[in-house]
């Protein structure tokens, strides 16, 4: 099962469309936040790509009727998503954590630093696949793809445009 995850578009719909577009043959879409409205305009245009799209609410997805968290059981494991302004992930990620396990998950995604990370600690798998529009680390933007297979989980970052 492969899960292509995005965050942060801030507006930069030619972002969302190019990724989702680009790995449409994945089996879920996932859209962390902050970008609310590049979704909408996405399953908007791509109908039959709709199903396989899922979203949070940011911070800055005013007046959003999405969730502010997602829990999806995948295979053997369980993903737990959100945002993650509202775990006070841009000074730790231990309340984050701490909450994906309560809930009996595994895999664990966030947006809203704008910063790329990946991390796998105590078979928590952990990540934020930066900003696909506008990041905050000095990298490229970025946006995630995890493979889960029945030998393992794969969490990788990708660059939206290669480097110049």
């Amino acid at each position: 099962m492969r899960i292509i995850v995005v965050s942060d578009s801030h507006g930069d719909y030619s972002a969302v469309e190019d990724v989702f577009l680009r790995n449409s043959d994945a089996d879920w879409l996932f859209h962390l936040g902050d970008g609310e409205r590049d979704v909408n305009q996405f399953v908007a245009s791509y109908p039959t790509l709709a199903s396989k799209v899922i979203h949070v609410a940011g911070n800055c997805d005013f007046n959003s009727f999405s969730h502010d968290v997602f829990t999806l059981p995948v295979m053997e494991n369980k993903i737990f998503a959100t945002h993650g302004h509202k775990y006070g992930v841009k000074s730790s990620l231990e309340n984050l954590k701490k909450t994906a396990r309560e809930n009996g998950c595994n895999i664990v995604l966030y947006g809203h630093t704008h910063s790329s990370f990946t991390r796998c600690e105590n078979g928590l798998y952990i990540m934020n696949p930066g900003s696909i529009s506008c990041p905050y680390d000095g990298r490229p933007a970025s946006f995630g793809h995890i493979d889960i297979s029945p030998a393992g989980i794969v969490m990788n970052i990708a660059n939206v445009a290669p480097l110049k």
